[in-house]
């Protein structure tokens, strides 16, 4: 059994509900999709009280089972206005496990800002937030782990979201207490700071009960067995997520100066210092951290901390999103560079892709040079003040690009594209079409699927099979890193859900799952009033080539969405 909270903020009353079985097993972004379409929340305002914010956790978390403890935030989202699930890593989700609660719901809006307090004892309290307002995410976390101890984790509301910027998301708590693991996209934050949480801070106590412990830990030493033995963690493990700059710079993918080019530098004649070699080589020379995990029980261990020439941290963690559309996108060339910004944005709470797409946009309209550092954190800095400049910034990039009138914006349905062009990588770009989640290449990325000469309907096939599998992934609390392995071992995964909850599922439940998760995704957004229309990629996509390749984009919403009927009827 575990508990579900169901927390009304005005009245501060919280109904309990016990779940069971398979309902523990559902987890994640099928329940924020179900919840949120069965709740009539796709025609709310999003910053209303109306609107409903979970957190919900997967039917493992609070144990060591291997990537098995990642974190849902969802949604509707008031940067795009349709269906969010913010998925995070860091501590909160394992923290929840250990509480044996599945998660819990926020309905309405407090009168006054707090910080919601959960106990291992089953109590749940409020303080005043005072004492955190205003300051940045490195300061307010420092001051809640003095407060209530280092054995807790926290969910964290930052300056950005206090004032209900778009680009805010909700800060975790890593492994060590840093504010750094955020459920980034969509306005999340922005949420949490309509119903005036400041934070929520939840207790870590033991490894939760399960229907047969002994079969559970069964399973945990055989997935950790079959990660050790696949090449690709190994990859991971050295390179980080850093290794993508690799290869998509090689591809002619990786987003350069707002999208205007797919390559930073010739490989051949020097290094991409932004890639996934050379952040190893210099980090590990100057004594930081080349395999850090996001969260507690992974060994994947694909998180870094980078610090700079001194050995001093600057930020945790330096990762491709962040390199592509910070770095690249915005003329920067150097991860140094890089993370003097990334670690400003995580003191905001923001999302480092909305972020660097949105300054790509400001370069563009003439505001700041594109490889200008200083311009960038001056940007952040009137993000920080929420003057009337730094709010309109703090909008996300296709408000940005409509208030400055720019006309190269990289956003589909009003959401900063990831540090993938789609003129190149098309499968990915087909996800970040159709997707409810807005461009998004968690949504189903394959950057290395061969797109030339395939017709849109096959490319639309692939996409539609990763999106699937995904947004399974997402509803287990699983991250998509140990892919390698959890694709290939749906026997081993499924007992393991059965035996630690009861359930009876068969292999087939974890495919039904992700479709079944998608169409409700997409039924959300059909009634909170998006077309076909707003699959469509920036028109700049369609009709300016893509140095070196020069490829422009191929696949309009009309012929993509007649593709995706066809594979679902």
């Amino acid at each position: 059994m575990r508990k579900y909270l169901h927390i009304t903020l005005g009245d501060r009353s919280v109904k309990r509900e016990e779940l069971h079985g398979d309902a523990i097993v559902r987890a994640g972004r099928y329940f924020i999709a179900k919840s949120l379409l069965a709740g009539g929340v796709a025609k709310v305002d999003p910053l209303s009280p109306e609107n409903p914010l979970i957190f919900s956790a997967g039917p493992m978390a609070g144990t060591n089972f291997s990537n098995a403890n990642r974190l849902s935030v969802g949604c509707k989202s008031p940067l795009t206005g349709g269906i969010k699930e913010s998925n995070s890593g860091g501590t909160f989700a394992f923290a929840l496990g250990q509480l044996e609660t599945a998660g819990f719901t926020l309905y309405g809006a407090s009168q006054d800002w707090v910080v919601i307090r959960i106990t291992k004892d089953g109590s749940i309290s409020y303080d005043s937030a005072e004492p955190y307002m205003g300051k940045g995410n490195n300061e307010a976390a420092a001051l809640l782990l003095d407060k209530y101890g280092k054995k807790v984790s926290f969910a964290l509301c930052g300056p950005v979201g206090e004032y209900l910027g778009l680009m805010a998301g909700i800060a975790i708590s890593d492994v060590e207490g840093r504010p750094s693991r955020l459920a980034a996209r969509g306005g999340v934050g922005a949420v949490m700071g309509s119903k005036k949480v400041k934070a929520i801070v939840v207790d870590m106590d033991k490894m939760p009960t399960f229907h047969d412990r002994k079969k559970v830990m069964e399973a945990v030493r055989e997935y950790t067995a079959r990660l050790r033995k696949e090449p690709a963690i190994d990859t991971f493990k050295r390179l980080g997520t850093a290794m993508m700059g690799d290869i998509t710079n090689q591809l002619g993918a990786l987003p350069v100066r707002n999208f205007s080019a797919g390559r930073l530098v010739e490989a051949s004649v020097e290094p991409l210092k932004l890639g996934g070699d050379y952040i190893r080589e210099l980090n590990l020379s100057r004594g930081g951290d080349t395999s850090h995990a996001c969260m507690p029980g992974c060994m994947i261990q694909c998180s870094n901390i980078y610090v700079d020439e001194n050995g001093k941290e600057l930020v945790s963690p330096l990762e491709y999103e962040t390199l592509g559309l910070i770095g690249s996108n915005c003329g920067l060339e150097h991860p140094d560079d890089v993370a003097r910004v990334n670690a400003v944005v995580n003191d905001l709470g923001i999302d480092t892709i909305e972020a660097g797409a949105t300054i790509g946009v400001l370069m563009d309209a003439g505001l700041g040079a594109f490889g200008d550092v200083e311009f960038m954190l001056r940007v952040m800095a009137d993000i920080r003040q929420g003057n009337e400049r730094g709010r309109v910034f703090a909008s996300g990039a296709a408000r940005v690009g409509a208030h400055y009138k720019v006309a190269r914006v990289p956003v589909v349905k009003k959401q900063g594209i990831s540090a993938y062009d789609p003129r190149v990588i098309e499968v990915t770009g087909i996800s970040m079409m159709v997707s409810a989640q807005g461009a998004d290449h968690t949504a189903g990325n394959l950057p290395l699927f061969a797109c030339d000469n395939k017709t849109t309907a096959e490319l639309v096939a692939a996409s539609l099979g990763v999106q699937s599998s995904w947004a399974a992934a997402d509803s287990l609390g699983l991250c998509i890193f140990g892919r390698s392995v959890t694709n290939v071992s749906t026997e081993l995964m499924v007992k393991a859900f059965n035996d630690a909850h009861g359930s009876q599922l068969d292999e087939s439940f974890i495919q039904k799952l992700g479709m079944d998760t998608l169409k409700m995704e997409w039924e959300f957004n059909r009634q909170a009033g998006f077309t076909e229309q707003d699959d469509e990629l920036p028109e700049f996509f369609y009709t300016e080539a893509l140095a070196p390749s020069n490829k422009k984009a191929r696949h309009h919403a009309a012929e993509v969405n007649r593709s995706l009927r066809d594979l679902l009827a």
